[in-house]
């Protein structure tokens, strides 16, 4: 199975972090995984990336909680889709959700950006998927 330089985990529920991470490492999908906990640390995050500051690597892959406090997945996204990069473009962001209700769903599809959603936490079956399909 392939593998990326950089994962970003978006989510600020510290369980999902710690079994996200641990599938990650274990399947090694990445040479480098971040967490971070909120919406607006993420965009901080890769405005520092996309700038090029040495000690935040542009993702490769993104995933994203819709429910988190201080600010959420689509409030996140909203932000995301003013920032303007390059890397934007080679970066795969996915949505994570405990909950896929038909309203949440339905609003993902207004996030081009967004390419898929899945249950969390991840399952060794959903990364492997996501690695085949996405790199």
């Amino acid at each position: 199975m392939k593998s990326v330089k950089t994962v970003l985990l978006i989510d600020d529920d510290d369980t999902t972090n710690y079994l996200n991470q641990r599938l990650l490492s274990r399947m090694e999908v990445a040479h480098d995984i971040r967490v971070v906990t909120n919406g607006e640390e993420a965009l901080d995050y890769l405005q520092k990336a996309f700038s090029g500051v040495e000690d935040y690597p542009t993702p490769d892959l993104i995933f994203v909680d819709i429910k988190m406090s201080v600010m959420d997945g689509f409030e996140f996204l909203d932000e995301y889709q003013k920032l303007e990069s390059v890397n934007k473009l080679r970066t795969v962001m996915l949505m994570l959700t405990s909950s896929a209700s038909f309203y949440d769903l339905e609003r993902l599809k207004g996030y081009p950006e967004v390419r898929k959603h899945y249950s969390k936490p991840l399952a060794e079956a959903d990364v492997r998927e996501i690695m085949e399909e996405y790199f």
